[in-house]
Order: structure tokens, then sequence, then C-alpha cells
């Protein structure tokens, strides 16, 4: 195979991957406050950020979801231990976060195709729930992305996005543990789903 053919299979496979722009996308803004504070429960289970069904298997996602994690949890720092500490009052939280959507370029697709590869991003929904009633105390939203240009940085802006995400959803599980402010899910208006925005305005 000459150079010629060589470059055009290189320039091919580009603008099929970057025909995968990321369509990873919000539903809102801004979450609102839980219905009561963390703090109002005795004990509070962390558990980690796992992955939607649909996600699982896959060697980019499976890494993604250790780096998410492993920042989430370095934020919480021994807050956990502590909060666990208390006297127990018999009411118990339990804290599940939940990888909904997500498209990671691994450092490799970086290398061969740049910011063709397209951006990376990333949701998760998190359920915190009473343990003895069941009953839904927050559901919040979490968002990030990293963008097509990003791409220069040959992966280093990609993963960047999976550290952002570990300590936003550990900077809401901090802010929201003393009283119930909700907080940012990460994503301007610009990043929310049309389809969410058109929902919004009819509620």
């Amino acid at each position: 195979m000459n150079l010629a053919s060589t470059l055009a299979g290189v320039f091919a496979f580009a603008l099929a991957v970057s025909g995968c722009a990321s369509n990873v996308k919000a539903s809102r803004t801004d979450n609102p406050p839980p219905l009561e504070a963390y703090s109002k429960f005795g004990r509070i289970e962390i558990k980690p950020v796992t992955l939607a069904p649909e996600f699982r298997g896959q060697s980019a996602n499976e890494k993604s979801l250790e780096k998410i994690n492993a920042n989430l949890f370095k934020r919480l720092g021994d807050n956990p231990k502590k909060w666990n500490s208390r006297p127990d009052n018999g009411r118990t939280l339990v804290i599940e976060p939940v990888v909904t959507d997500i498209r990671f370029i691994g450092v490799g697709a970086r290398i061969f195709t740049g910011p063709l590869s397209g951006s990376s991003g990333v949701v998760i929904h998190l359920k915190a729930t009473e343990v003895s009633t069941g009953k839904l105390i927050d559901h919040p939203e979490f968002y990030q992305r990293s963008s097509a240009g990003a791409g220069f940085a040959l992966g280093v802006a990609d993963n960047l996005m999976l550290t952002r995400m570990g300590e936003l959803v550990g900077d809401y599980l901090l802010r929201n543990f003393d009283a119930p402010v909700g907080g940012r899910t990460g994503a301007t208006d610009a990043l929310v789903s049309s389809d969410a925005k058109a929902a919004n305005e009819y509620r």
C-alpha cells in the first residue's frame, strides 16, 4: 500500500469517526433541593458509581468508571465515616449514582484522529432513597463533557472530564449534608437537550 492510499484510508476513518460527535446531553442546568438534608439520616451508605446495563462490558467505559469513582471518594474524604459515627436515629439513606449516558474518547483514538473523534460526554443520575420507607429523597443529575477541540491535548481533556465529574458529584453530596440546597448539574443551557427544554416549557 502506497503512502497516498494509507493517507486516504486514515482520512476516511477520521471522517467516519467525526460523524460520531457526542449527542450526550443534560436534561437541566440545576438540581432542585432534596426533600431533606442528608444529616437527617443517622446512617448514610454511598455506593460506588455504576454503569447502566447498555454501557457495561466496554473497556473505555469501565476505565472511565474507575476514574470517576476514584475522584468521587477522594473528594468525599473521611466525611462519610464521620457522618456514620453520629448516633443512629434509625433512619438510613442509600445513595446510588449511575452513569446513564456516556461517550468517552480514549487516548488511542485521540492520538489517531485528534479533534475529529468528536467530543466526550457523561451523565450521572443519583438516587438517594430512605431504606425503611423506600421514599425517594433526592434524584439529581450531573453532566460533564470535553469538546472536540480538546482532542489536540491527546486525551488529557477527556480524562479531566472524568475527574471533574467525580468532584462534581462529591461536592453536591457534601453541600447537601447540612441543608437541602440542590446544586448545578454542570451543564450550560446550550448543552440541555432540545426535548428536555420543550418538556420543561409545558410543565
